[in-house]
Formats: C-alpha cells, sequence, structure tokens
C-alpha cells in the first residue's frame, strides 16, 4: 500500500480502512472505519503468538479488549495464564482479571475471551494489587515493520501502558506485541512518531512473524500537563495515580479545571501554552522523568481567546478534528464539540496564540471539506 509524501497518522489510518473496506477483509463490526478493525485471519493471526518465546514464558499477559485479539485471549486462558484486559474506556479502573468457573469447558473458555465474557467472568484489579505484567498485545490501525504503530486515533492503548508503567506493572524489557492483517503493516515515518505513542516488538499477521528489533524506548510514565481536564474527570484512575505522584513533585494543572478546589499555591498554577491535550481517550507520556513535573507555577493566567472552527463533513469525529490541531500545531486548551452540524469551540491560552492557531489552521481540511476557522467575535474585540 503506497503512502504520499507528508502523509499524517490521520491520512494512514483512513486509507487502511478504506482499503480493507473496498476489498472485503473485514469481519463484523463494520465498517472499520474508527475501529481496532476485525480482520478475516485473525484467529490465525493469533495464532501464531504460540511462537514467540516471550508468550512461552510468560504468567501474566494483558491483552486489549478488540475484537480481533480474542485468539490471543482464549489462548492465554487456554495456557493457564494470567490474563488482564483493560476496563472498558478505564470508567473503573485499570484491569478486569479475567477468571474463568472452576471446571471450565472449551465453550466457557470461548465466553471468557469475547467482551461479554469479559464482563461475566472478571473481577476487578485495584493499584495496590502486585501485579507483574510479562508480555502486553495491544490492537493497532496500522504498524510498521520497524515496530511504528498507530492505533485508531483515541490512544487508550498509550494511556494504558503509561498507567502500568506508573503502577510499576510493566518493566521497559516487557515486550509488547501487535495482531494484524498483512495489508495493515505499512512504512510509516517515524517523523510521525511522538514521545508518548507505544511502539511494539512483535507484528503478528496471518502469514508473518514479525520481529522488529525496535530501540526507540517506550514512554516511561505520565505527562499530567497533558491530561485533559475531561479525562481527568472521567477516569477515576487518573485521578488516584495523580495523588500518588503528586509528593514526588508533580504538580497538577487539572486540580482548578477538573473541580478542585485550588490552595493559595495551586491557584497560580495552569496549563502550559503549548502543551497540546491528547486526542479523545488518549493520554501524553514521555522518555524524560523529568517530563512528569507538570507545569511549573506561573503568574495569573491571561485571558483566553476563543476561536471557532465549522463546515464539517456529515460523520466527521472529535477525535480527527483533536488530531488535525495537533498536526497542524494549534492544539487549544480545550475543546468544546458540539457535533459535525454546529461549530466546535477552541479556547486558546491568550489572543496572539488564537491568532497564531488560525493561521496556522488556513485550508485546513477534513476528507474533501474545507473548513471555516475565524477567531470569536468576542475574543476581537478584547
Amino acid at each position: 500500500m503506497e503512502l504520499r509524501a507528508g502523509v499524517t497518522k490521520q491520512d494512514i489510518r483512513q486509507k487502511i480502512w478504506d482499503y480493507m473496506e473496498s476489498q472485503n477483509l473485514a469481519d463484523f463490526p463494520r465498517p472499520v472505519h474508527h475501529r481496532i478493525p476485525n480482520f478475516k485471519g485473525s484467529r490465525q493471526a493469533c495464532e501464531n503468538i504460540r511462537e514467540l518465546d516471550a508468550f512461552a514464558r510468560t504468567r501474566e499477559v494483558k491483552v486489549d479488549p478488540d475484537k480481533p485479539l480474542e485468539g490471543v485471549r482464549l489462548l492465554a486462558l487456554q495456557s493457564h495464564k494470567t490474563l488482564l484486559v483493560p476496563t472498558p474506556r478505564l470508567r473503573t479502573g485499570l484491569f478486569n482479571k479475567i477468571v474463568p468457573p472452576p471446571g471450565a469447558t472449551k465453550d466457557i473458555l470461548r465466553k471468557c475471551a469475547t467482551s461479554q465474557g469479559v464482563r461475566d467472568y472478571s473481577v476487578p484489579i485495584g493499584l495496590d494489587s502486585r501485579v507483574l505484567v510479562d508480555l502486553v498485545v495491544v490492537g493497532s490501525v496500522a504498524v510498521s515493520e520497524q515496530g511504528w504503530r498507530i492505533g485508531k486515533g483515541e490512544g487508550y492503548a498509550d494511556l494504558e501502558y503509561a498507567m502500568m508503567v506508573a503502577m510499576g506493572a510493566v518493566r521497559p524489557e516487557t515486550p509488547v506485541v501487535t495482531v494484524v492483517h498483512d495489508c495493515q503493516v505499512v512504512d510509516i515515518p517515524e517523523t510521525l512518531l511522538e514521545d508518548h505513542d507505544l511502539t511494539v516488538d512483535y507484528v503478528l499477521t496471518q502469514t508473518r512473524v514479525i520481529r522488529t528489533g525496535c530501540r526507540r524506548p517506550k514512554p516511561t510514565g505520565i505527562t499530567w500537563s497533558k491530561i485533559s481536564p475531561e479525562m481527568f474527570q472521567r477516569i477515576p484512575i487518573l485521578r488516584s495515580l495523580y495523588q500518588r505522584e503528586r509528593p514526588a513533585g508533580a504538580h497538577g494543572a487539572h486540580l482548578c479545571e477538573a473541580g478542585h478546589k485550588p490552595t493559595a499555591s495551586e491557584s497560580r498554577i495552569r496549563r502550559p501554552q503549548h502543551a497540546p491535550w491528547p486526542a479523545e481517550g488518549s493520554v501524553s507520556t514521555a522518555h524524560n522523568p523529568q517530563h512528569r513535573q507538570g507545569p511549573p507555577p506561573d503568574a495569573a493566567a491571561p485571558r483566553t481567546a476563543v476561536v471557532h472552527v465549522g463546515g464539517f463533513p456529515v460523520g466527521a469525529r472529535v477525535s480527527e478534528l483533536k488530531q488535525a490541531l495537533r498536526e497542524r500545531g494549534a492544539a487549544p486548551l480545550r475543546l468544546t464539540w458540539q457535533g459535525p452540524r454546529r461549530p466546535a469551540i477552541l479556547i486558546y491560552q491568550d489572543l496572539a496564540t488564537a491568532e497564531q492557531a488560525v493561521t496556522a489552521l488556513q485550508g485546513l481540511q477534513l476528507g474533501t471539506r474545507s473548513l471555516q476557522v475565524e477567531l470569536a467575535r468576542c475574543s476581537r474585540d478584547k
């Protein structure tokens, strides 16, 4: 699959989703757009994990809940390994441990490996549990033979890995595996990778086992200054991890924004001017532990400024807009999404930053539609 010069992550996602639909390479659920594709041949690809010594040695394996990874979850249960599955959108914690009933039949184990089985046969794992994951298996939309990975744009795999690092559940040498169709293995420019992007050590397809030899360091923790207030509110375990790290010097930009009544010293903390929020549901992490410190105390924040973005195509998603804004270097402090039929509201640190964003976003397109970008009247009148 050829990719044009200047390609973005969203371009790659769209190309693969379109190709898999046009070639009928996917099973339910369809269409595959905005999903980790459940591709035809996924069970065969999952079976290839048996060839990895890392799987043979592992005792605890974390496998994402994506449909194409169902075969790996089943193999883990059949091999009597401890299977951990992230809770849906991390609403109630980080992991659920799948516990089949005593004397479970093959049919029961198959059910345990499904999303319904995760709900029916699992128990939550708390932060204080002594979990040490030996192998991590994630879904992907695209991956390269070098180990560069692109997810569906919501960033939960990156978030989960960062949280596992924070709770001491993974080590730098813990192998990371992804399972994809052959057509999802493409050339990905390394320049698209950010510090928070999780790389993989093995790629399993229905025909190949690829050992990437990836030497790019994996994320080493959570960059709190890049967690959105909405995410901080939505995911309770993030708040718990923040409270654990805070005595070590992690200052929280979210304390005011997430509903916390600030102390006198906290009231001066604000988000850094150019810190982009992650894509919907995503988290940014950093190799440099100093990046975990959060934004430094600063003087009183200047008045914010507002930019309106409209003219979205039918079916546009907020994750696509966030990705485009980040790639243009115009990520706001906050974004209010009102659906594709109404303008999105972007809040920037100050008028100068908002004007820079308007300039950077000229000519922005989603699909074939050119978006309308303008500074809000209330900002122009300041």
